[in-house]
Parts: C-alpha cells; structure tokens; sequence
C-alpha cells in the first residue's frame, strides 16, 4: 500500500511542477525514478523506448509503465492517477478563469518565461537519451553505435529536410534494426 502511495504522491509532483508535456518531464522523472531505485538508469532508455511507442499521450504512458513495473495493475493506477489530476485540475480552473486574466501582464509574463524553461528541459532530455542510446560505452564506436548514429542522422535528415512523418521514422528505424540484426551486423 505504502508504494501505491509512494507512486501517487510521486507522479503527483511530477505532473505539477512540469510544464509542457511529457518530453519536458523525463528530467523530473528519471531522477524520481532512480532516487526511488524504481530502475536502473539502463532501464530508463527502454521505459521511454515503450512509452513513446505506445498509442497515447506520453506523460500518461510514462506513468502507467513506471507505475506497473513497481506495481502491477495498482501501480499503474495510482501513478497515472497521480500524473493527470494536476493537469486537469490546472485546465479546470484555467478555463473557468481565462478569458478574465488573458490580458493580463503577469500571465503574458510567465508564458514568456515557461517557454524556454520547456525548450531546455526538452534539450536536457535530448542529451541525456542521445548519450544513453548513441553512446553506451562512452565514446567507444563500435558497429552498433555506428549503426545508432546512422539511423540518428537519417532520422533527422528525413524528419527535417524530408518532412516525413514521425510513424514512418520510427517504422523505418525499426526495419533498420530488424534487418542489420538478423543479418548479424550488430
């Protein structure tokens, strides 16, 4: 029960005090994560792997797959209870109060802030992710990080210049892995 509670109180917290969706809150939820000894930093990779791949919002997934490794079912439960009740209340007051404060200088004031603060939090994951998956073994380049750092710059190059779409990235990267593995490259 007392980790049920745990898990609540936990994503509760994260889902307050993170702003911008579910990329901004991987440095939040990594650190829980691992002050918890929920995971082990290996683990992360995957956990964000699963939930990315996973139909739904991110932030939900994220907790839902946290909260069931811990937890089972209950888990589950408790930790994406405890990471979408701020953000409903929060859209509850904001659009019974928006449309008196739209105008209003602080608001205009603290969005101007928020927005960067999103971007860097963004920007942390990306490097903590990058460096997990690109280099696992520090700067060691060997075939599969060779491999990873391909399908990286291909995956940008196509998202970028290509415009593709993120399913089709994801499917192609796949495809990539399956077939560099089954012909024993990796």
């Amino acid at each position: 029960m007392t980790e049920l509670v745990s898990l609540f109180f936990t994503f509760l917290k994260i889902g307050a005090f993170t702003f911008g969706g579910g990329y901004a809150m991987l440095p939040m939820v990594s650190q829980e994560v691992l002050v918890h000894h929920w995971m082990e930093q290996e683990d992360i990779v995957n956990f964000i792997a699963v939930s990315e791949a996973t139909p739904g919002p991110f932030a939900v997934n994220i907790s839902t797959y946290v909260g069931s490794i811990v937890a089972g079912l209950p888990g589950a439960i408790s930790a994406t209870l405890g990471v979408v009740l701020p953000s409903f209340l929060i859209i509850l007051i904001v659009a019974c109060v928006f449309e008196k404060f739209k105008k209003s200088g602080f608001i205009k004031g603290m969005m101007l802030g928020l927005h960067p603060a999103v971007v860097g939090l963004i920007g942390s994951s990306v490097v903590s992710v990058g460096t997990q998956v690109l280099f696992p073994n520090g700067l060691h380049m060997d075939g599969s990080t060779w491999f990873s750092c391909f399908v990286f710059l291909l995956a940008l190059f196509l998202s970028f210049k290509k415009k593709m779409h993120p399913v089709k990235l994801i499917i192609l990267g796949a495809v990539f892995g399956l077939a560099f593995g089954y012909m024993g490259i990796l």
